[in-house]
């Protein structure tokens, strides 16, 4: 006998294996561009050439901004707590932190279990 709700958890599964699929590429894309972001600043302030800095400062805002919003899409398909959206969001922030993390929601969503 089948119910109502049973062809509902492999269409879930789909909607979060596609959204994990654009979040790793974003936290990828935001863990590099950080970095990136870094060595600007390195010029700017280390050699006194602020124009690589007022180029690319905008364009990483962009990418986190896309970063954020992936997250948060992520997180209420996959029905993370309030507390492990604002610090898998706060990831994005910390170089290195966000390649670390990202390997972490992979494993944690595809096992159903929460971030943290």
């Amino acid at each position: 006998m089948t119910t109502s709700t049973d062809g509902a958890a492999p269409a879930r599964q789909s909607k979060v294996s596609g959204s994990l699929t654009r979040f790793r590429a974003s936290a990828y894309v935001t863990g590099v561009g950080l970095l990136a972001l870094c060595a600007t600043m390195i010029i700017e302030y280390g050699f006194g050439n602020a124009a690589p800095a007022q180029v690319y400062s905008p364009i990483h805002g962009v990418l986190y901004m896309i970063y954020l919003v992936l997250t948060i899409d992520l997180a209420i398909k996959a029905r993370w707590s309030i507390k492990s959206t604002v610090l898998v969001l706060l990831a994005g922030c910390v170089p290195f932190v966000s390649f670390v993390v990202e390997r972490r929601v992979t494993h944690r969503v595809q096992a159903g279990r929460d971030v943290f």
